[in-house]
């Protein structure tokens, strides 16, 4: 294993705060040099484990660990072929594949009580390394992720339509004016602050195309839906589901679905919380909410004497 400290984003700048880039390392996980950042958990806390979605990167988990560094470690870091994070070489972008960097990723920083946080696509990979590494993982939420229903015409005009919007981007897209205004409103109930928009604008330019496109195309097919119900049915540790009432990219109702395999789903510690005027991006739409809601599970988890 190699850990590389880095001190530079290149053309990426990101928001201020406790998880910008000043402390960025790099570690080869899989053949890929994987950007992260890494603050130890206070004694007996876990460490939060913050898994981005597709086309974004670890610099929006920024308001979750302003909010919640005091009392958890935290772990960010870019999938592989997005943010600051290398391609290596693997031809698989399955939500699996993504999973297993992430078990590799604890591992390799010697972790071993971690919850993971995971938005979008990165909820789905949170629930699979859940299931490959459940004696590491303690709980998981996951942020406007869901699924379990596949729709065949609906799911290929998405894939057709991600696919072409990967080969449309080019490098001076990152001086149109109106660009990052729209990023900032794009999926969203009320517009992000600037600096967001300017963000979305990066990573969505930053990604490499091949796994832009893999991921997009891997962990959409079929079989892959179908799968992924199954892995929240055997999971045994606390998952937690947010959705947000306006999100139109993944819709409540599929959120409800796939937490309803959950052996938690409707007991007495319900595990799906539904948020008022919020889309797709929970994380930075209401942070306080997300921080809190994530500081009740794991206190509920400890409370019955179960902290491994």
């Amino acid at each position: 294993m190699a850990v590389t400290p880095s001190t530079g984003f290149g053309a990426i700048s990101p928001p201020g705060g406790p998880c910008q880039n000043k402390c960025m390392m790099t570690v080869a996980i899989r053949s890929a040099d994987h950007a992260y950042q890494y603050r130890p958990a206070p004694d007996g806390a876990p460490t939060l484990v913050f898994i981005h979605g597709w086309m974004l990167s670890r610099h929006y988990w920024q308001p979750l660990c302003d909010r919640l560094h005091d009392d958890y470690g935290y772990l960010t870091y870019d999938l592989r072929g997005f943010g600051d994070s290398g391609l290596g070489r693997t031809d698989s972008f399955s939500l699996q594949s993504y999973a297993s960097d992430l078990v590799e990723l604890v591992d390799a920083l010697g972790l071993s009580k971690v919850w993971l946080v995971g938005h979008s696509m990165g909820g789905s990979i949170a629930l699979w390394a859940a299931d490959l590494a459940p004696a590491v993982v303690s709980g998981i939420m996951c942020v406007n992720a869901g699924g379990g229903i596949y729709i065949k015409d609906e799911f290929e005009k998405f894939r057709r339509f991600g696919t072409q919007l990967v080969k449309m981007r080019s490098p001076w897209m990152a001086w149109l004016p109106g660009l990052s205004w729209y990023f900032g409103r794009d999926s969203v109930f009320e517009p992000l602050a600037k600096r967001w928009g300017r963000q979305r604008v990066r990573d969505f330019l930053a990604a490499h195309p091949t796994a832009a496109t893999g991921a997009l195309l891997d962990t959409t097919t079929e079989g892959e839906v179908h799968l992924l119900p199954q892995v929240v049915a055997r999971l045994q540790q606390p998952a937690i589901f947010i959705a947000g009432e306006n999100d139109a990219i993944m819709e409540p109702k599929y959120v409800h679905h796939l937490a309803s395999f959950h052996r938690d789903y409707g007991a007495c510690g319900d595990n799906m919380v539904e948020l008022e005027r919020c889309g797709h991006l929970a994380m930075l739409e209401q942070s306080e909410r997300v921080a809190d809601i994530l500081r009740q599970a794991i206190a509920a988890k400890f409370q019955v004497g179960s902290a491994s």
